[in-house]
């Protein structure tokens, strides 16, 4: 039988360092929030392929409708003969998304969504500027790492200066930043840097991914649509990690009682199979001439098939609410972890839905971000068989992403093994 360690081996003389896989396991099968590495160990799956499997591991009704395409053909590309799948999913995420009269264009990946919105807004408003903010994770392709609001990792070295990007602070107040202060800073990126009638779009993400789960204040989010109505700039949410029921609402735009200009939308959509899109204002969609938009694989048949699945799982399972239960369940255990004197310091704990994260900090009741204990979390909690992931502008922050169709039984046990790996540090 070939070992973890046998693989590992081979993966660091076949595969470059710059990707990097976070837990030394091989994986032989998953099932909904379950997973099997190749020898034999069982995990709770805290971590979704990075908030991709809302519905599960191979959801039966995702998986049904992908073999159904297959039966019928996997790839012709949109660019040369169109399918009814594509149309059907367009005019679903039409009717869904926060945005009165829309138009879908579809991709491959999250970064693709996030580059062409950028794509579109130029074209609209015939500007270049881009103004995004600290923490922010927008991809890493040349111009979405630009767009990220972190350098390290992302940013190797010899990468060119970002044109056209600028970076905003993101409303933080535990970490010093208030919304008073980065509506300052933008003010001041207009007086400094670029006129707003330069700028194409501000792009943001309703709650930051990869930069922390902090969540843009809804105060702070409806001032961004004054401000970019005033001055004729397109407001993208950037919802490629909160869509598609992970909040609590279908998109996690729905919480701030506002239309954006575009949608970036990306991984659960999918269920696991590769597909991201952008969905926007017709008129803005529409800017793009015949041909500047698309790509090979992108709106992939197979994956069309399987995304019309997700969407009607999470409206038949119900996902959004369980999401909110989810996280009622969740935030009650952490607040309760961060009460306990036998447990590793917890700083904030936030959440929207089930999109759930905490701090591990230096001191009780202090703020200092603990990044190795942090680390040192995410691997005790492997060792007892939880799979966490780690984020955060400061790299202290655990975010929890189980599948929205998690048994209950196998929520509290991912909980307990998380309380353990907390008392192990």
């Amino acid at each position: 039988m070939t070992t973890n360690a046998e693989l590992l081996a081979r993966r660091q003389t076949a595969v470059p360092r710059g990707v990097v896989t976070g837990a030394p396991i091989f994986l032989e099968r998953a099932k909904n929030a379950e997973l099997w590495d190749i020898e034999g160990n069982r995990y709770i799956d805290f971590g979704s392929g990075i908030a991709v499997t809302n519905t599960g591991h191979l959801h039966p009704k995702v998986v049904a409708a992908a073999k159904a395409q297959m039966d019928r053909f996997a790839h012709v590309a949109w660019q040369v003969t169109g399918y009814d799948s594509y149309v059907d999913l367009a005019e679903r995420l039409n009717a869904l998304a926060p945005i009165a009269d829309a138009k879908t264009i579809f991709f491959t990946t999250g970064a693709e969504a996030t580059e062409n919105a950028v794509k579109i807004a130029r074209a609209h408003t015939k500007r270049q500027g881009i103004i995004t903010f600290t923490g922010a994770f927008h991809g890493r392709t040349q111009l979405t790492v630009q767009m990220t609001g972190k350098a390290a990792p992302y940013r190797t070295p010899g990468m060119p200066p970002a044109v056209g990007i600028y970076h905003c602070p993101f409303p933080i107040p535990h970490h010093g930043t208030t919304e008073e202060e980065s509506l300052h800073a933008l003010y001041h990126i207009f007086k400094a840097d670029i006129p707003p009638t330069d700028v194409a779009a501000i792009v943001i993400e309703p709650v930051q991914g990869e930069g922390g789960f902090y969540q843009t204040p809804v105060s702070f989010m409806k001032k961004l649509r004054e401000i970019c109505d005033q001055h004729g700039i397109c407001l993208v949410s950037d919802e490629v990690q909160t869509g598609f029921a992970r909040t609590g609402k279908v998109f996690a735009t729905e919480h701030f009682g506002i239309e954006p200009d575009l949608i970036p939308v990306a991984k659960a959509l999918g269920g696991g199979f590769p597909i991201s899109g952008v969905i926007g204002k017709r008129h803005i969609m529409d800017a793009a001439e015949p041909g500047g938009l698309g790509g090979t694989y992108a709106g992939s048949p197979i994956s069309c098939a399987a995304a019309l699945a997700v969407l009607d799982v999470i409206a038949e399972e119900k996902l959004c609410d369980r999401a909110n239960w989810m996280g009622e369940v969740m935030l009650k255990r952490l607040h309760a972890f961060k009460q306990s004197n036998t447990l590793r310091p917890i700083g904030d704990v936030r959440g929207l839905g089930a999109m759930v994260a905490f701090e591990l900090v230096k001191e009780r009741g202090g703020n200092e971000p603990d990044p190795d204990a942090t680390k040192a979390v995410t691997t005790a909690a492997l060792d007892a068989g939880l799979i966490l992931l780690s984020c955060g502008y400061y790299a202290n922050t655990i975010r929890l992403l189980a599948p929205l169709t998690i048994p209950e039984a196998h929520l509290h046990e991912g909980l307990d093994k998380l309380e353990m790996a907390l008392k192990l540090v």
